[in-house]
This record gives structure tokens, sequence and C-alpha cells, in this order.
């Protein structure tokens, strides 16, 4: 039977999977939409703060850093919808599983250990997925290169958040993080239509915009960090490789004919998404082991 946690784990990763649909239903460009995005996470943020009475001070010091974090997680939306525009949500969302690839070598660099042979590995079996859903979408190629970019960065400031999590309530770190992020996005703003790319919006995407940052960015967010009293930080990133899944199938129920890809596309997809999942859970298995063995040594001394 599936538990309230394991259910709430569930509906978040199905959030996040919609957001890349909705990029494609608001009729914005890329920059101008994670600009609002990015407003309307800040804006809800702040509300529950000051609901729940959480002081705003800041050192300069730490300030600096949550902002510069923010800056990769807006060049990071920004890539992303930018490939759902050149392209569409299955090509998108299909790179978005080489997080994992580039999140392998970041870790050891943030964390100052070496990389083991399984993430030799899945470099080798992701840089292949990548070249064979390239070759079954040529046409879509620059959203491809975005995807990736845009992987990179979700890697990056994943690791970099891996470093500083416990510092900060999660409601602050998120809220001066989206300042960083709406900030970059102002400066990118005026190479991508400027005030006009802002204002001469429908009430429509303004609607779908106000959902897109409140119950698809702010709320999940916010929930992903409640959920880690009930399970680990290792169920929460392997549910989220499930992500491209649910968007690949919203998205076509959604959109038809425009999503639909080659079987070699689908294949590819798959088997990246799954030897990412099964790389994590034999990495589950050794660090347990590990564990054991350190335990059993520290009880015969």
């Amino acid at each position: 039977m599936v538990n309230s946690a394991q259910f709430r784990l569930q509906f978040i990763v199905l959030l996040w999977g919609f957001t890349g649909v909705l990029g494609k239903l608001i009729q914005v460009e890329a920059v101008p939409l994670v600009w609002y995005r990015v407003l309307f996470a800040m804006a809800v943020l702040f509300v529950i703060l000051k609901f729940r009475k959480i002081p705003l001070k800041i050192s300069p010091k730490d300030l600096a850093m949550l902002l510069g974090i923010g800056v990769v997680i807006g060049l990071h939306w920004m890539a992303f919808f930018g490939a759902i525009k050149v392209s569409n949500v299955a090509v998108a969302l299909s790179t978005l599983s080489t997080g994992a690839l580039f999140s392998a070598f970041l870790e050891p660099f943030f964390f100052k250990r070496k990389i083991n042979l399984s993430e030799i590995v899945l470099a080798v079996i992701v840089s292949a997925c990548i070249l064979l859903i390239y070759n079954a979408s040529p046409d879509y190629w620059l959203g491809i290169v975005l995807g990736v970019i845009c992987s990179f960065l979700s890697a990056l400031f994943s690791v970099m958040n891996g470093k500083i999590h416990s510092k900060f309530p999660s409601q602050k770190i998120m809220f001066y993080e989206m300042i960083g992020g709406w900030l970059i996005v102002c400066l990118f703003l005026p190479f991508f239509g400027g005030t006009s790319a802002i204002t001469d919006i429908s009430w429509t995407d303004i609607g779908l915009l106000l959902l897109l940052g409140s119950l698809f960015t702010a709320y999940p967010m916010i929930e992903s960090v409640r959920l880690m009293k009930h399970i680990s930080p290792f169920t929460l990133l392997l549910n989220v490789n499930l992500e491209p899944v649910y968007g690949i199938i919203l998205a076509y129920l959604i959109f038809g004919e425009s999503e639909k890809m080659t079987p070699l596309f689908y294949v590819a997809t798959a088997i990246m998404v799954l030897a990412i999942i099964v790389n994590s859970l034999m990495k589950a298995r050794i660090s347990k082991k590990t564990k054991y063995l350190t335990k059993v040594d520290d009880s015969e001394n």
C-alpha cells in the first residue's frame, strides 16, 4: 500500500513533470516566462516567511552566496524553457536526465571524493543515449543543446545547495535564491523584448504563470523539504528521475502529434533513465554495506 509520504512525493514529481507542459501552453518567450515564474515564486515565499515569522536578516557573505546560487537557477530555467520553445516538451525533458551524469562528476569536486567506476560507466551510457536522441531528432539540435546546458546547471545548483541546506530554513534559502534568479533574468530581458515582453501579455498567460510560480514552483520546493522528515534524500532524488517520464506522457496526451517522436527516441530515453536508476540503487547498496562494515569494525574495537 502506498503511504502518505510516497503519495506526496509522486505528486510533487508529477507537478515538476507538468512544468514543461505549462511552458508550452504559455504563449510567452522563455526569458519573460522565467521572469514571471521567479517573481511569483518569490512573492509566495515572502508571504510564507512573514506568516511563519522567519527573520529575513542575513549576513552579506551568505546573501552573496544564496544570490549566486539563484543566478544558476535562473539560468537553468531560461535554458529549460528555451529548449521547449525551440523544440518540444519531449526533447527538453529527455535531456533533463543528464543531470545525474553531471552530478556524478560535480559531487566529487565539491565534496572532495574520488570518481568511482560506476560513474564512468554511467557517463558512457548517458552520452551514447544523448547521441541516439540527437540522431532520432536532428531538427531539434538546439533544444538538445539547451536541454543539456539546463541539466548541467540543475546539477550545479543542487550540489551547491547540498552544502548549505542545513544552514538556514529552506524557505529562506529559496527566497533569496529566487531574488538572485530574478536579477539575472532582468539582465537578460533587454535582449529578449525588454519591458514590452513582460507587459504585452494576455490574462490567460498571467493566470498560467501564477500557477507555475506558486503551485508548480514554490509549493513543490517547500513540500520536498518537508518530505525529508519521512524519506531519505536518495529516495527523493531517485523519484525525481521519473519527472521526464511523467512530463513526456502528459505532453503527448495534451499536445498529441506535435510531441510524437520516433521509437529510437523513446528507447534511448528509457535506457538513460533506467541506467541512472540502476546506478543510484547500486550506490545505495554500496553505501549501506560500507556503513555496516564500519559499524562492525567499531564494535570489534
